[in-house]
């Protein structure tokens, strides 16, 4: 299980130093994320991507469940109207829940992409001040090593918290 830990940054120098130092304690690029105003040049630290500037993994989640649940209620109604037998009547609250979790999933994505991450917004006003967002990705066990090595090496790093859990996939 991996944790996020957040950091604000002063300037880009700063930010570039702790992502060598980031590299040489053998955290992998992939799980390294800056972002900043968008008119901030970051040169090649790697950007923040969609799923960690938007809260898309929390609307496909909710969309799945909500969906879901609505295709399952869909069906137990379509069962009492048609007056299907059990079995053909499971088959259609089966079909129908499947079918419900994939449009509800599809559609709240597609509005939680414009939504700002729900994490980021405490940072909002330190970002429009032209300070620089690290999140790092690291195993549970590496959380203090990690945060220790960055606030010994650069005090001005302010460490922002961590994330109890982030998905596995992004």
């Amino acid at each position: 299980m991996k944790r996020r830990l957040y950091f604000l940054l002063p300037n880009l120098d700063i930010a570039r130093k702790i992502h060598d130092e980031l590299l040489l304690a053998r955290v992998e690029e992939r799980n390294i994320h800056y972002h900043a105003r968008p008119d901030l040049d970051l040169d090649d630290l790697p950007r923040a991507t969609l799923l960690q500037k938007t809260d898309i993994v929390h609307g496909l989640q909710i969309g799945l469940i909500y969906g879901g649940l609505t295709g399952i209620f869909a069906g137990s109604v379509l069962i009492a109207v048609l007056d299907l037998t059990l079995r053909s009547g499971g088959i259609l609250i089966l079909a129908m829940a499947l079918a419900g979790a994939l449009v509800g999933a599809w559609s709240s994505s597609l509005v939680a992409v414009s939504v700002p991450n729900a994490q980021l917004r405490k940072f909002e006003r330190a970002l429009e001040q032209g300070q620089i967002l690290l999140m790092v990705d690291v195993p549970k066990e590496r959380v203090d090593e990690i945060t220790d090595g960055i606030r010994r090496h650069h005090p001005e790093a302010g460490a922002e918290g961590v994330e109890p859990t982030i998905p596995a996939f992004p």
